[in-house]
């Protein structure tokens, strides 16, 4: 390591300049209240964490983004995916110290903030883009896309460019949700891969045999629940029978398109056979990678959710700063969800003395 001056921690960290960024729209930061103060702090403190999750997030995308994904490989992308869950963690519980703004004290220095809103955080955008939301799913904003709005404003803005640079890489850059697809597309099932000959029939076999259980079990459930209801199980069996409906378009992939159909069917049924299956020992960082996944998702809708209800609770309904619905427009997002399939799965699996024989468990064990 080259020989350098010592370095203080001040300059480490970079406080002189850090510590000058928080006077808003003022010159002088003595200018402010220390409610404004504390405001922009909270918000500042957001914007650093959530720079810290995009590094996660794009360091997860590239070690899963490759067309042989080493095992060794997979806990890094768990242990990396568990800092981002930490870190919403923290911030669900940051929304305690922002409630410490009455609703009056915040109402003093409201007007000041327009048109600024939160919606603008680009670094928010950033991150649903990296998981892979959809433009096509995000909610309207001023009734025009969420994209479209915020380009709108980096064009007066002076650090617009920045902003919309971050969210055109981004774009550009393959999502969670892809390469989480195309690793589950890998799944070995019942020891076969997909360059495998014959996988196809595999894959076909287990799904059959998938669904023949998950009606056998739908059948012995429905029985059960009549008698302790006192009714039939003719009577109680239309209600399983809309969630096997639901289960045989899911596992054999009937809403996908036709193109994407076998492809998707694989990436299905590799969910389910690791979900299935998890306590193989092949199988123990894939379903902790699964589980990862989901909790990144739970956790960032409980952070929406707790964003709304500090809102709500410090101005009511009132028109955001930026002209949206505000607290309507909050709860709409938290209705967003990336990896659907990561949670239809969870309505279809099996108890483990119900699911199919598994041929070959010690090609899922550890190896001397």
């Amino acid at each position: 390591m080259a020989e350098r001056n010592p370095t203080p921690y001040w300059d480490y960290l970079k406080l002189d300049r850090l510590l000058t960024l928080q006077s808003g729209l003022d010159e002088d930061e003595e200018n402010i209240s220390a409610d404004e103060l504390h405001f922009i702090v909270v918000h500042q403190t957001f914007e650093l964490w959530f720079k810290v999750v995009l590094r996660e997030m794009r360091l997860a995308c590239d070690l899963l983004d490759q067309e042989f994904v080493p095992e060794e490989k997979i806990p890094h992308v768990v242990h990396h995916l568990g800092r981002v869950n930490e870190i919403f963690k923290l911030g669900i519980q940051q929304w305690r110290v922002m409630e410490t703004l009455p609703p009056q004290d915040f109402l003093a220095f409201r007007d000041k903030l327009v048109p600024a809103s939160g919606f603008q955080s680009f670094q928010m955008r950033e991150m649903e883009i990296t998981m892979g939301l959809g433009p096509d799913e995000w909610h309207p904003y001023h009734d025009v896309d969420p994209l479209v709005h915020i380009r709108r404003l980096a064009e007066n803005s002076p650090s617009g460019e920045f902003a919309w640079s971050h969210l055109e890489a981004a774009r550009d850059r393959p999502t969670l949700l892809s390469v989480m697809r195309r690793w589950l597309y890998r799944t070995p099932i019942r020891g076969s891969g997909p360059d495998d000959a014959g996988d196809e029939e595999v894959v076909t076999a287990f799904v059959a045999d998938y669904l023949d259980a998950v009606k056998d079990h739908h059948q012995e459930t429905a029985a059960n629940m009549a008698r302790v209801e006192g009714r039939t199980p003719e009577e109680i069996m239309p209600r399983f029978t809309e969630s096997y409906a639901a289960a045989k378009v899911f596992l054999t992939a009937e809403d996908a398109p036709e193109s994407e159909r076998a492809w998707t069917m694989r990436v299905r049924a590799g969910l389910v056979f690791i979900e299935s299956y998890r306590d193989l020992p092949l199988l123990a960082w894939p379903r902790a990678l699964v589980d990862r996944l989901v909790e990144v998702e739970q956790n960032m809708i409980i952070w929406r959710n707790r964003h709304a209800r500090m809102v709500e609770k410090t101005i009511g309904r009132r028109v955001g700063t930026g002209g949206s619905s505000g607290v309507d427009y909050l709860d709409g997002t938290a209705s967003y969800r990336v990896f659907k399939e990561l949670w239809t799965v969870r309505t279809l699996l099996l108890p483990r003395d119900r699911l199919p024989a598994l041929e070959g468990r010690s090609d899922y064990g550890f190896k001397r």
